[in-house]
């Protein structure tokens, strides 16, 4: 049965954050795009960007990624989860054996990841940082949401459906543009679970009916259907598979449709979402937590105040908020591969699981 109360949905449409192109920038500067790429980022909402990073930028983020499957191979072989550590697996394999000892370890990862100095680094890389003020203007600050993400083979948790960032935030994130760079530590091709994106989906400033939760997941979804008629797709000839190499990203924004293929590959397809925004407006992250600035003008040699920023452990205090343990429920909360949060209370509940009985019995509670 669904629950119906739908907070996601508002009458008013704002599309001139996201078709609006904006004048190119007086300085030219190492990163930047030409000016034909911004415009068709305004009208198509997305590009690739290839050839962005080079080896040496994105290398550390790799061996910061198995330091964390390190530390969660301990952990579950401590706690005899798992029958071996695997340490004979590499980067692109050890985190499915370990997911087929452990159903739900790349949850693990997933919910309680933290982010390593190589991942600030290309958040605010200086080049990357120089493209963003062709979008966003010359104040740019880093979006709380961010993601590294666990694509394990054949693995229905981390099969991602179609829907627009937004529909994840508060409405407060309506009226501006955040955008995301969206880069995988390796060749993102189809049979690995590269994106598919929908171009001309954001033209209407509108964000579509979605509903929660796809299968066994906490993902919310976006009805095809939805998208022809809501936000004018046309699904023919706008929705576009787009492989990525090693060194490339998608550029995109917050009322872009995109979805990620199943990964029917032997590797793990491992990436990243980073978000930014004019630090002006809102972060549209229920309160939880605020941005943090990376340029500004008036601050000359800027250096991102991450101490401050990391205060806040975003993912802990909406599982406090968002997860409810029944008092006769044994969960090691180590262990507890489920995920809530503010989104699964925007949309309407049409299949229900873990995830979603967690969060309604913490509603209740309340």
């Amino acid at each position: 049965m669904a629950d119906k109360p739908v907070s996601g949905l508002v009458d008013k449409a704002v599309p001139e954050p996201f078709n609006t192109l904006p004048p190119p920038v007086k300085e030219k500067k190492p990163g930047q795009l030409p000016y034909s790429e911004i415009k068709k980022f305004f009208e198509e909402g997305y590009i690739v960007v290839r050839d962005f990073f080079t080896r040496e930028e994105l290398e550390p983020c790799k061996r910061d990624i198995e330091v964390m499957v390190e530390e969660l191979a301990q952990k579950l072989y401590n706690a005899g989860k798992v029958k071996s550590l695997y340490k004979e697996y590499g980067l692109f394999q050890r985190l499915t054996r370990l997911e087929e000892d452990f159903q739900g370890a790349n949850i693990l990862l997933f919910k309680y990841q933290k982010m390593p100095p190589s991942f600030r680094a290309l958040w605010s890389n200086e080049r990357m940082l120089n493209l963003l003020e062709q979008i966003l203007g010359p104040e740019i600050a880093g979006h709380p949401t961010w993601n590294l993400r666990t694509k394990t083979p054949r693995s229905e948790a981390v099969n991602i459906p179609w829907h627009q960032d937004s529909a994840y935030m508060s409405n407060e994130s309506y009226d501006h543009m955040i955008a995301t760079a969206w880069i995988p530590f390796l060749d993102a091709v189809p049979e690995n679970g590269c994106m598919q994106m929908a171009k001309n989906g954001h033209k209407s400033g509108k964000v579509a009916v979605h509903s929660c939760c796809q299968g066994p997941t906490w993902y919310i979804m976006l009805d095809e259907e939805e998208m022809e008629k809501t936000l004018g797709v046309n699904l023919e000839d706008d929705v576009k598979v787009e492989p990525v190499e090693f060194g490339g990203f998608i550029l995109f924004h917050n009322l872009t449709p995109h979805r990620s293929l199943p990964n029917v590959s032997n590797d793990v397809r491992w990436s990243v979402d980073l978000r930014w925004q004019s630090p002006s407006s809102n972060f549209g992250f229920y309160g939880i937590q605020e941005g943090i600035l990376m340029r500004s003008p008036r601050q000359q040699n800027l250096k991102p105040n991450w101490e401050e920023f990391f205060k806040v452990d975003r993912k802990a205090v909406w599982q406090k908020r968002h997860l409810h343990v029944e008092g006769d429920e044994e969960v090691d909360p180590d262990f507890d591969t489920r995920i809530t949060g503010p989104w699964i209370g925007k949309w309407e509940i049409v299949n229900h699981n873990v995830h979603t009985r967690a969060f309604k019995a913490m509603q209740a509670a309340a």
